[in-house]
């Protein structure tokens, strides 16, 4: 979270053990002093940043902002197309969102899903090709599900609603599988060389907040539910460029943790080294450590290697 006491503008990072010693990142942790951890991970980063009551709504959030009618209904459910892989000891979710997906290749994958959700009294509603959301009758009785950076890479149905609440929803998302294992588009994709469409991930459940605070004064990045929170918490959003990062001022977050660390290096870590030369820099990682870099810290040669 932006501590004001060090006016500074903070820098949001992945995790810090996918930057190798040799990132040009680390020169700038050579010379800047370590903070308190914060916190760790995408929904609690994003909560750090961001108040609007009890947990993180993404659905409704980013339903509302792609658009706008979140608030006619009493909650909603992200249901972003997702890549699973059956192996020996059941199945990984390899992929959430980020499909490669056209409109119309995303509104056919999801045709013959909404007659399953409807049996179950809901409404999928394609929001954009990577962003699916389910329209809920109410928002009570819903159990608590993972989110797509919790389940990556690992056996899937640890992450699945578990006990007796959970069952209905277990079954929602086999016949989903099974409905979408059948469907032509994923064998197009596989001869385009693109993985299949074959799962939906449930996650972000809730209604949308009345209000949304932040001590932030404005965000630069491209996240979805960043840019969401930010709009309901009426703060200024710019598009990530060389520019608006060497402009930023105090109070601002830039956002870097949906960043390959390569393209940080190539792209961003400049933008990062000039701003740093005019303003108080928090450098802030998706794992929890925490650096503050002041314009002055540059002068300290005689450090070499971060802590």
């Amino acid at each position: 979270m932006t501590d004001t006491s060090f006016h500074a503008v903070e820098c949001w990072l992945p995790n810090l053990e996918r930057f190798e010693p040799a990132h040009p990142l680390r020169r700038l942790l050579a010379k800047a002093d370590r903070l308190d951890n914060g916190a760790q991970g995408y929904l609690n980063g994003l909560a750090a940043y961001f108040q609007c009551g009890d947990g993180m709504p993404a659905a409704a959030l980013t339903r509302d902002h792609l658009a706008g009618d979140a608030a006619e209904a009493p909650a909603w459910l992200s249901a972003d197309p997702a890549w699973v892989q059956p192996d020996l000891s059941g199945a990984r979710l390899l992929a959430c969102g980020q499909m490669q997906l056209s409109m119309d290749e995303a509104r056919s994958l999801a045709e013959p899903l909404k007659p399953i959700f409807a049996d179950a009294g809901m409404s999928l509603e394609v929001s954009s090709p990577d962003r699916w959301h389910v329209r809920l009758p109410s928002q009570n009785e819903l159990p608590e599900f993972a989110a797509p950076e919790q389940a990556l890479g690992e056996d899937l149905y640890n992450h699945l609603p578990h006990g007796p609440e959970g069952r209905r929803w277990r079954v929602l998302f086999n016949e989903v599988q099974v409905m979408l294992h059948q469907h032509p588009a994923n064998a197009q994709r596989r001869a385009r060389g693109l993985p299949p469409v074959n799962s939906v991930w449930l996650w972000g459940g809730g209604a949308l907040p009345s209000h949304v605070s932040t001590t932030l004064k404005g965000v630069i990045g491209e996240d979805l539910l960043l840019l969401a929170l930010a709009q309901h918490a009426g703060i200024t959003t710019q598009h990530r460029s060389e520019s608006s990062m060497t402009a930023a001022k105090v109070g601002w977050l830039i956002d870097l943790q949906d960043q390959n660390v390569d393209d940080i290096a190539k792209a961003w870590v400049p933008s990062l080294q000039a701003l740093s030369k005019r303003e108080a820099l928090v450098l802030a990682f998706a794992s929890g450590e925490r650096w503050l870099h002041r314009p002055w810290h540059r002068m300290r040669f005689w450090r070499r290697n971060a802590s």
